[in-house]
């Protein structure tokens, strides 16, 4: 899978673009605040309908205008997609094959992305909601079932949550009701809890490899799907619906008395281990950075396995952040195979003798001329 072309209607500083790409390594070249990063994001926005950077889309929209357009033409091993997102002030609207989709669910998966920003860096000792973000975002791009339930388990969340504060305060008094929430909540959520073991089990044998190849073998990577102990011994979709609802009905008055959902996968984390050691608590800067790039790599190896297509690899100037060894284990393990997109101020940071024929791209107050045509073209206004 690969980008071919993208075109671009006063997305962010972008009023007019429209470019093509190589198959291979693409290098959006310039100064900082200049438009990079707002490419990158035009490619995230286009493979998953929001920003990786914002949570308000009218920030993607440029000032004076009243709607984005974010278009693109994808190469797959079954046929070209095209596709097309529109953001205006009132929503959003997506299409595939120039087809409008009635729900972003069927839009989703037509494009894969794989991330890899210096905050990613903190995936392995930041907050366990930034894992829990992490795991959601890949997993639903892999899975749409895993999409649809981590939705619906949202909504249901919500849901039990204002009625937690109702009884909280003696607006409510049906408990049978909160038991068809809860009951609802523990199906939604033993699916999540369960395919999450199971990508969680795939991707570690991936980053375990990858792990070991830049550390030379010295250090092994493991991943643990932390748990409510009550939860532990469940390892099927039907147990861990038992296991989920006894645990509802064992924390009701305390639920009740905090006003919140105490249990499920939004209260979840991972944990990475090398060598028996939490990585988190114990690894050095070197380990953490090590760990997170094998995480990063590891996804990319499991979402092929997963949809059968490469993902597009968006590197925003994460360069930097690596020593020479990570930089070509980023550069160099993927550089035939997956389309990438690096962002960086100073081709010196980019190893030649990694890089193969990469086209570069300079970005100037969103303006974007190409100085190594590789392949493709670009025309901006």
């Amino acid at each position: 899978m690969y980008l071919d072309a993208l075109t671009l209607r006063h997305f962010r500083n972008y009023d007019s673009l429209s470019v093509t790409f190589s198959p291979g390594l693409n290098i959006l070249l310039g100064e900082n605040a200049q438009g990079k990063t707002n490419l990158l994001e035009a490619i995230y926005v286009l493979a998953l309908a929001r920003s990786h950077r914002t949570h308000n889309d009218h920030e993607l929209i440029e000032w004076g205008a009243d709607s984005a357009e974010v278009t693109g033409r994808v190469v797959k091993s079954s046929g070209t997609v095209p596709l097309a997102l529109t953001l205006t002030k009132k929503g959003k609207k997506a299409t595939v094959n120039h087809l409008e989709q009635p729900r972003l669910s069927s839009y989703l998966g037509q494009l894969n992305v794989v991330l890899f920003a210096p905050e990613d860096l903190n995936l392995v000792k930041g907050a366990p909601s930034a894992r829990r973000r992490f795991v959601d975002m890949e997993f639903g791009q892999m899975s749409p079932k895993y999409l649809y339930n981590l939705t619906q388990y949202r909504a249901i969340l919500r849901q039990r949550n204002k009625y937690l504060r109702q009884l909280h305060y003696h607006q409510a008094h049906d408990l049978v009701y909160l038991d068809v929430l809860s009951d609802q909540l523990a199906g939604f959520g033993a699916e999540i809890i369960h395919t999450r073991q199971v990508l969680l089990d795939r991707m570690m044998v991936f980053a375990d490899h990858l792990h070991g190849e830049i550390t030379q073998g010295k250090e092994k990577l493991t991943f643990r799907y932390v748990l409510p102990n009550e939860l532990a011994d469940a390892h099927t979709a039907q147990d861990l619906y038992q296991a989920l609802l006894a645990l509802y009905k064992k924390l009701r008055d305390r639920e009740i008395d905090q006003s919140v959902t105490l249990a499920g996968p939004h209260r979840d984390d991972v944990t990475f281990i090398t060598n028996g050691k939490d990585v988190s608590a114990f690894g050095s800067q070197g380990q953490q950075r090590t760990t997170a790039l094998s995480v990063k790599l590891a996804e990319i190896e499991l979402m092929k396995e997963q949809t059968g297509e490469y993902p597009l690899l968006l590197l925003d100037d994460v360069l930097s952040e690596l020593d020479t060894v990570r930089q070509t284990h980023l550069l160099a393990t993927f550089q035939s195979k997956v389309q990438t997109f690096l962002t960086t101020t100073d081709l010196s940071g980019v190893a030649e003798d990694i890089v193969h024929d990469p086209r570069i791209m300079t970005i100037a107050d969103g303006q974007l001329t190409v100085t190594a045509p590789g392949a493709g073209h670009a025309d901006s206004e």
